[in-house]
């Protein structure tokens, strides 16, 4: 997972590699993370569902290369995570 990056891969549970654009990255302060949001690509394509967005943290090693993707734990992240989707979400209708 590298900063700038729009597509990144990622391994679901089943070990299977799904190709996924990233919709934000944001690094938060209080948790001394950084997140990325993203959505598994080909899914935008079926107008029926709503697209199911994904959410991770990552650390960025020191040379701002490949962080491992982690799994976000606590209920305060996802608070946080969701206020920053919102706001990334209304954002883009305005424009």
């Amino acid at each position: 997972m590298e900063h700038g990056e729009k597509q990144i891969t990622v391994i679901d549970e089943e070990g299977n590699e799904q190709l996924c654009e990233v919709l934000f990255t944001f690094e938060s302060e209080e948790f001394n993370k950084s997140y990325v949001l993203y959505y598994p690509i080909g899914a935008e394509e079926d107008d029926e569902e709503e697209i199911e967005i994904h959410a991770s943290a990552f650390n960025p090693n020191a040379d701002g290369e490949d962080g491992e993707l982690q799994p976000i734990e606590s209920e305060e992240e996802w608070d946080l995570i969701e206020e920053m989707l919102n706001t990334f979400l209304d954002n883009e209708e305005e424009e």
